[in-house]
């Protein structure tokens, strides 16, 4: 099937710097390509996959799940890692999720993960009811375009396909318990309002990770997706701070210390 305008991947070869950035259920780079240019305008080596199923139509993802979005980003990884020096990786929504994931399984190979609403549960009568109901219907209203900013559209699926949605509820289950494997440094950037993932999604986050070196930034001008949203140059310079303060130095040293500017505030 042919992609959709604005869906197709994106990369860019840079320096000795990567970024892997990971987009959301039923999203698509679109949703994070402002954010990959940025980082390519600063010269780093980006990559952003676009995940099986997505940026297509909603049936083509039926069929896929879990297993298959974490291998195309575990691929993009492993590409990166054979290319540069250090490598980082972002992820907004389930995105985030699978950037956790791959921080659980990759350790040091990762230098830093910064994660953007990122998501941890299906909550409420969804979770009790995705078992069967998945079975019964095909597939129910979508989840894209939660964005404050007026005039500004996600590029994703009008519907969320049940199967799908199962299977990121198992995986969701199941990267819950790998959570304390994560120790790399951690930037998490939420908004106080989000109409997609509950803001609960991102303190358990924080409170099961291992990680030492953690700073939570609050998003007070934008919806579930930010990226896209009136925060969306903030995410981008404090990603490109954390990126720089990580591979330049010791913590506190220049412009790259997120801890000392305005509105953050260091977790754990």
């Amino acid at each position: 099937m042919p992609v959709l305008p604005g869906a197709e991947p994106f990369r860019h070869e840079g320096g000795e710097i990567g970024v892997l950035l990971c987009h959301g259920f039923t999203g698509s780079p679109q949703s994070m390509r402002p954010w990959a240019e940025y980082l390519a305008g600063r010269g780093l080596t980006v990559s952003l996959p676009l995940l099986p199923g997505h940026g297509t139509r909603w049936e083509d993802m039926q069929v896929t799940g879990w297993q298959d979005w974490y291998a195309e980003v575990d691929r993009a990884l492993r590409e990166l890692t054979a290319r540069c020096e250090k490598v980082f990786v972002f992820g907004l929504s389930m995105g985030g999720a699978l950037a956790l994931r791959l921080a659980a399984k990759h350790g040091d190979a990762i230098s830093g993960l910064v994660l953007v609403n990122p998501v941890n549960k299906v909550h409420g009568a969804a979770a009790r009811v995705l078992p069967v109901v998945r079975h019964l219907v095909p597939a129910t209203k979508g989840l894209t375009s939660d964005i404050k900013k007026q005039g500004v559209q996600e590029t994703g699926y009008a519907k969320v396909p049940l199967h799908a949605a199962y299977s990121l509820a198992v995986f969701l289950r199941m990267l819950d318990g790998e959570l304390p494997q994560v120790t790399q440094p951690l930037l998490l950037l939420h908004s106080t309002v989000d109409h997609v993932v509950s803001p609960a999604d991102s303190a358990r986050v924080l409170a099961r990770v291992s990680s030492v070196d953690t700073t939570e930034i609050v998003l007070e001008d934008s919806y579930h997706v930010a990226t896209l949203d009136n925060d969306a140059e903030r995410i981008f310079e404090e990603s490109a701070a954390f990126v720089e303060r990580l591979t330049s130095g010791a913590r506190g040293e220049g412009p790259g210390d997120p801890g000392d500017r305005e509105g953050t505030a260091p977790v754990g």
